[in-house]
């Protein structure tokens, strides 16, 4: 397992785009606060400067390059020779990519720190209490938290995805469509008016996570969820995602 989690990592290391991704995050965070407005420093400060949706954005392209592009190329077949079972190709995939996503959030607050020193939005101090009569600082550390989870669910699709899906584009298209019409998707289904307790736990509703934590008056409606409910919700199908997308991968003939 030492071997396999040492060849994702200088592999990881070694792509470009790994090393650009914090950069991108940057620009793209401080576009969301020159966008949102001068006013808006408090949302801003507590989501990261929608940081969680770029994040996302970020992951599904690294995600889906670590699998797919190795069964394009039959790359794989080289892992697998190397290792003594699949089970440690997988899982050592797995694990660094999640190290990855921390890593990404552990960015996306440092720039959020150093924002709030950018006069782009009004001046508030990270003592002031907003969401849940919490103080700013502990809403950021929270929605952070929070959406590593959110993050991680999204990976363990990826990887089913990848599994099931040999072609890189493909599965960067689906599990884009998933991340940001998953919410839709979800809507619809519930705004039917039929057995809503039931499919308002269908997992595209699983990606309002990170964003009714910290818009929860907004979400709630389109959720039907309490916060909690999500989270179970999350962790759950995240499970299930990464114990099938293993199981396919071990079946799965190259």
């Amino acid at each position: 397992m030492t071997a396999s989690l040492y060849q994702e990592f200088y592999k990881l290391s070694h792509q470009k785009l790994a090393w650009i991704s914090p950069f991108i995050l940057l620009i793209l965070m401080i576009g969301t606060g020159l966008a949102m407005g001068y006013n808006e420093s408090k949302l801003l400060m507590a989501a990261c400067y929608d940081a969680p949706d770029w994040i996302m954005l970020i992951l599904v392209v690294v995600g889906a390059t670590t699998f797919s592009m190795e069964f394009q190329n039959n790359a794989i077949l080289t892992l697998l020779y190397k290792s003594p079972n699949k089970i440690f190709v997988y899982f050592a995939k797995y694990l660094v990519v999640l190290g990855y996503n921390v890593y990404l959030h552990v960015f996306a607050i440092i720039f959020t720190l150093g924002l709030h020193f950018v006069p782009i939005n009004r001046s508030v101090a990270w003592s002031t209490h907003y969401l849940y009569q919490q103080p700013l600082w502990e809403n950021m550390l929270k929605t952070s938290t929070i959406d590593v989870l959110t993050t991680t669910f999204i990976i363990s699709l990826i990887f089913l995805l990848s599994c099931l899906i040999n072609s890189n584009v493909v599965v960067i298209s689906v599990s884009l469509l998933v991340v940001f019409l998953g919410q839709f998707v979800s809507a619809n289904l519930l705004n039917a008016g039929k057995s809503v307790k039931l499919f308002r736990w269908n997992p595209f509703n699983m990606t309002n996570l990170t964003r009714q934590y910290y818009n929860f008056a907004t979400y709630f409606d389109t959720s039907h969820l309490l916060n909690f409910q999500l989270l179970i919700g999350t962790l759950s199908y995240t499970l299930i995602f990464m114990i099938t997308g293993y199981l396919i991968f071990r079946k799965k003939r190259f």
